[in-house]
């Protein structure tokens, strides 16, 4: 039987004439990722707060773990875990020192030594949170909200301000989470993250999901088309294609939604010319261009 840990059913948010968030439904399975996108305004912090039990739904129903988080008690609150976009540290209280003082409102909280080590935090725990670079400021908070051992987390906007090694490295930390059969719900602007770490994404735009399904799937129901594009250095009769071609930085391109016909087509060109194709690239679609796509 499918665990379901978090269901969103039909949700209404208004605030007076606008309405932020309009009948949305969706359901979270354990050991999955799903992450929110949208534009600034689209409904994805609203939405997140009533998943969260900050907000009362004006229509519609959220469960968590079969509660609701707006009534919950103290025991079922403590299966929520958030990161927020902007938290508040203590600075002049060391790393293992903090998680020891937290673990005390907890009834079950994880073991610190273990968390420690998924975090990657264990040769920092003796040291200053001051100290901490921003990206291992960051895993701490992470630590704070699943120091309870919850099986739904929420993660807002988790790797703004990270340079590219830190992001990955986060990345590889989330990973871990959701394998722990635990639900993660993920609000970002990065794509590239979306599409690495999510087993499904809705996007969102005006308080209503416009698409939704796996990064995979999202790609090919809506943007079929790949590129193939060569250096323009090739001394090849691209004409002789019969393909619309634009040159974008000294390099052909070619949109098509029939990559094997035209790869087949322009290889036995290059053969019959007697040349290798300089720079052969095939891109297929991303989720940004998705995104892109959904945004226009």
């Amino acid at each position: 039987m499918t665990n379901i840990l978090v269901k969103a059913d039909n949700l209404i948010k208004k605030y007076g004439s606008l309405t932020a968030v309009n009948n949305i439904s969706f359901e979270i399975v354990s050991g999955s990722l799903l992450a929110m996108l949208g534009p600034n305004g689209a409904g994805k912090t609203t939405t997140i707060e009533m998943l969260e039990g900050c907000l009362k739904p004006d229509g519609g129903k959220v469960a968590i773990l079969d509660f609701d988080p707006f009534n919950a008690n103290r025991q079922q609150i403590q299966q929520i875990g958030a990161v927020l976009q902007e938290s508040q540290d203590e600075p002049f209280i060391k790393v293992k020192e903090l998680l020891l003082q937290r673990a005390r409102y907890y009834e079950n909280p994880m073991r610190i030594d273990e968390l420690l080590d998924l975090m990657e935090l264990t040769d920092k725990s003796n040291s200053l949170i001051k100290n901490l670079s921003g990206g291992q400021r960051r895993k701490l908070e992470v630590a704070l909200a699943i120091l309870g051992n919850p099986r739904v987390i929420f993660l807002d906007e988790p790797t703004v301000g990270f340079d590219p090694a830190a992001r990955r490295s986060f990345w590889d930390t989330i990973r871990s989470l959701k394998n722990d059969n635990r639900a993660i719900v993920l609000t970002t602007h990065y794509m590239d993250e979306a599409e690495y770490l999510a087993d499904d994404i809705i996007v969102l735009s005006k308080g209503q999901i416009v698409a939704s399904g796996s990064p995979e799937a999202l790609k090919q129901k809506f943007t079929n088309s790949v590129q193939i594009s060569f250096s323009k250095q090739n001394i090849i009769d691209v004409s002789a294609l019969n393909y619309k071609f634009e040159i974008i930085d000294q390099r052909y391109s070619i949109n098509t939604n029939y990559p094997t016909k035209v790869l087949n087509e322009l290889t036995q060109l290059a053969v019959n010319s007697g040349v290798e194709i300089i720079g052969l690239e095939v891109k297929r679609p991303s989720l940004e261009d998705v995104f892109l796509e959904l945004s226009d």
